[in-house]
């Protein structure tokens, strides 16, 4: 306790002594990983170069439409 009192004390000084003051926005508490990652994916901009790499990959790996699920992970014979 009295370390971080004293730690919590000198910044309080340097603060004072320096002048600058920053404002701290409140922190935001989450209930699950899942609920901060999409809080995350909400407030990060994708950069578009990635944007675009991400979407040309997406779509090179789509599935060939009829096929059948455990063809396209056996490689078996198509028709």
């Amino acid at each position: 306790m009295k370390r971080q009192n004293r730690l919590t004390s000198e910044t309080q000084n340097q603060e004072q002594r320096s002048g600058h003051h920053t404002e701290q926005k409140p922190a935001t508490e989450f209930v699950s990983v899942e609920e901060m990652l999409r809080h995350d994916r909400l407030h990060t901009p994708v950069p578009p170069s990635i944007e675009q790499r991400l979407r040309q990959s997406t779509e090179a790996a789509a599935p060939r439409a009829g096929a059948s699920w455990w063809r396209r992970i056996f490689g078996g014979s198509e028709r």
